[in-house]
């Protein structure tokens, strides 16, 4: 049943409409359980059952050892869930390499001995399902299932491949298939919406992530949630506990409005932990999810739509997505760059904001108030400072800005000797190349700000300057917050500087940007309540 939905202007462009509806979430997770015994399955069943799970995918393939009768009355009888058994064949992705007429009497005997489902592949459903045709039990679905590990097909294929896996009278429709780029997964969620059976649309690898957890808003069957992170029966699965306890996924439904990060690498942010856990707190019925992206143009083409309502932008993306804006701010036009993107509801126009440097110059200021180093009690303690900004991304263009609003006389240190002459010369500053950075020391008491991801994880023992050249900095803020405490903040604070950790410009940049998403004041104690824990 689904309330809320997709209308698609062409194949390549995803609409939603909300059409009212109850919001409810009709969708299960599944727990896949990969134990290599059946002892070994039991206890991942219980874990699926505390962890949240709503049922579980026994995958067959993995056991070791099989005696059929014997290993599936135990596992149907002792499961404290309902149970999907797969038994899945090496030539559809699984393990299963022995002779086909055992594998689907196996099946078959699940079925007798009282399981809730079985996965049966499209290659051999016909077969399968007109031999237990007149002998299934009432409440028993047969799902059958299409794996695509290549790409993702048109609509249009995908609409065959649908209607192929219905005549051979599947109770539910499963296709998954493999993102190469974030806007397959649009295709997936048209499917999925319009369908008119019970239908598992899924999209393979950390692009389909997305198909994953906004499955309950595009009318999915059910979502596959892992036991544990990085034991996966497919590519880009979640863990259940990312699922009920980050993603809020029973709080999901047709009219959720849709948030992210976009970036890439994009898999370090704790954006989604901050935004959800603040969404959930004060009953705010949005999503904010990774969006792993190559193409920034291309993405803003697809999800077109009003419910895709506002982004975060990172590295590499930051100045394309200025390009890629309908009107942009005219503090981030003066920046060259834009951080968060608003969907206007009134007319779907993306307009951009830059809220990096408040929330970055705010902690530096802040960091030397702090200090009592600056005499200056009236105006930026950044007043005259020599403000030293490594990288000359959007995050430098950005820092470079702030800290030359604040009166610091700016220099900007790039591998490119060019980028750092372009923001220079757009600010008026001076420019040199990180390799000068070693011996760079006019004068004591400056303040360095590194804004590109050296040392970020999991490359965590990079340093965009060696510690020897430290000695000559005030105060040293790194940008990357994963981890909190990098190599450069270490021999920084052992070099006697003050540090600024990159999770302070997160948290104050993100006031800003909540406050735009919910058109409600950002919750500040809470933030730091949640980003103390992670």
């Amino acid at each position: 049943m689904k309330s809320s939905g997709v209308l698609l202007a062409s194949t390549d462009h995803l609409q939603m409409s909300c059409r009212g509806g109850t919001g409810r979430n009709y969708s299960l997770i599944c727990a896949p359980i990969m134990g290599k015994s059946v002892d070994q399955m039991l206890i991942e069943i219980g874990k699926a059952k505390a962890g949240g799970a709503d049922l579980v995918e026994v995958r067959l393939d993995y056991l070791n050892s099989f005696n059929p009768r014997q290993d599936l009355k135990i596992l149907i009888k002792r499961s404290p869930l309902p149970t999907l058994f797969t038994y899945r064949p090496k030539w559809e992705g699984g393990q299963y390499e022995g002779d086909e007429t055992q594998r689907l009497d196996a099946l078959r005997l699940a079925m007798e001995l009282g399981a809730d489902y079985i996965d049966v592949e499209l290659q051999v459903a016909h077969e399968f399902l007109s031999s237990i045709s007149g002998r299934k039990p009432e409440n028993f679905k047969v799902i059958v299932s299409s794996h695509n590990y290549q790409n993702t097909p048109s609509v249009e294929d995908i609409s065959i491949l649908v209607a192929r896996i219905q005549a051979t009278g599947a109770d539910i429709v499963k296709i998954a298939t493999t993102a190469l780029d974030i806007t397959d997964v649009a295709r997936v969620f048209q499917i999925t919406f319009h369908s008119q059976v019970p239908i598992i649309g899924l999209v393979m690898s950390e692009r389909g992530l997305i198909s994953r957890l906004l499955c309950p808003k595009f009318g999915g069957y059910l979502t596959f949630g892992t036991i544990e992170a990085g034991i996966v029966s497919a590519p880009g699965q979640p863990t259940l506990k990312d699922l009920l306890g980050i993603y809020n996924f029973r709080q999901l439904g047709p009219d959720t409005k849709v948030f992210g990060i976009i970036g890439n690498p994009v898999g370090h942010s704790k954006s989604p932990i901050l935004y959800n856990k603040a969404f959930k707190a004060v009953g705010f019925n949005g999503i904010y999810v990774p969006l792993l992206i190559d193409d920034i143009g291309k993405f803003f083409d697809v999800y077109s739509s009003a419910d895709f309502a506002g982004f975060s932008c990172t590295i590499p993306h930051k100045e394309d997505a200025l390009k890629r804006c309908d009107e942009v701010d005219p503090v981030a036009k003066a920046i060259g760059a834009v951080n968060c993107i608003i969907r206007r509801p009134s007319d779907g126009k993306l307009i951009g904001y830059n809220t990096d440097y408040i929330g970055a110059i705010t902690a530096i200021e802040d960091g030397l108030r702090g200090s009592h180093t600056t005499n200056n009690s009236s105006g930026s303690p950044l007043a005259g400072k020599l403000f030293v900004v490594v990288g000359a991304g959007g995050a430098g263009k950005a820092l470079a800005y702030g800290a030359k609003e604040k009166g610091a006389r700016v220099v900007i240190a790039n591998r490119t000797l060019d980028r750092a002459k372009e923001i220079a010369e757009l600010i008026g500053g001076q420019a040199i190349s990180i390799a000068e950075l070693e011996n760079f020391h006019p004068e004591n008491g400056m303040i360095l700000a590194n804004t590109t991801s050296i040392g970020m994880q999991p490359k965590v023992d990079l340093t965009p300057i060696p510690k020897r050249a430290l000695s000559s900095y005030s105060l040293v803020f790194d940008a990357v917050y994963t981890p909190k405490m990098t190599r450069l903040l270490r021999e920084a604070e052992e070099s006697g500087a003050i540090i600024v950790s990159g999770l302070e410009m997160f948290i104050g940049q993100a006031y800003e940007q909540y406050e735009r998403f919910t058109n409600l004041p950002a919750p500040k104690e809470l933030f730091r309540e949640i980003m103390a824990k992670y």
